[in-house]
């Protein structure tokens, strides 16, 4: 047991490293807290300090969620769990890692909103499944150049192609259950950018960078 909650507070510890803050600071001098939405995340990197920084940010946040979530393996191969607990300890360092990025112990707990170090959990757990929500976001985010809406429905996909596609739903219910837990943190980081899609003054995103905007 001292194991698994030590590999628990690992995978917490994991999504707190503040990518955003410290990339920022690193190779910037500034904390991108301080401009754009204020959100220490790859959408607002990528707003503020341009397309490599978003890229590179969003990429590491996907990894920690990965890592976090894939560290569960490391416990069964030492023998610390069965093999029918992979799936539920998988699940709970993965959310784990997303609280640690939006509650980071090394940034004052002001971190992003999760998404990313969400895709990396998902990608551990089902990369299929993964892979079909990517597309979803990309295909929503296309069409409206709304992240905070492609983000939102691509959370919202996850636990509904699990419950839908009897091809994915493979370990009962538990699966579903902490899909939605994950797509109600979503949507409870983005309240803002709900109200601001409501009412229509929500920032579009743009795959060309314009240099005016960029810092």
């Amino acid at each position: 047991m001292i194991y698994i909650i030590l590999g628990a507070i690992g995978a917490y510890l994991i999504g707190s490293f503040p990518t955003a803050v410290w990339y920022g600071k690193l190779f910037f001098g500034l904390d991108v807290r301080e401009h754009g939405s204020g959100n220490a995340g790859a959408t607002n990197t990528f707003r503020v300090l341009g397309k490599k920084p978003g890229i590179i940010v969003m990429l590491v946040d996907v990894l920690k969620g990965w890592l976090a979530t894939q560290s569960v393996v490391m416990l069964f191969n030492y023998g610390l769990i069965e093999h029918d607990h992979i799936i539920v300890f998988k699940l709970l360092f993965g959310i784990l890692a997303v609280v640690g990025h939006i509650f980071p112990i090394y940034a004052q707990f002001k971190g992003g909103k999760g998404i990313a170090t969400g895709l990396g959990m998902i990608l551990s757990i089902n990369i299929e499944v993964a892979l079909i929500c990517m597309l979803v976001f990309f295909v929503v985010f296309l069409l409206s150049k709304y992240v905070s809406l492609g983000s939102m429905i691509a959370a919202l996909a996850f636990p509904v192609i699990l419950l839908l596609v009897p091809k994915f739903h493979q370990d009962g219910l538990i699966e579903v259950v902490f899909g939605f837990a994950i797509f109600a943190i979503v949507v409870l980081t983005h309240q803002k950018n709900i109200k601001r899609l409501l009412n229509g003054e929500e920032s579009k995103i743009f795959l060309k960078v314009r240099k005016k905007n960029r810092f």
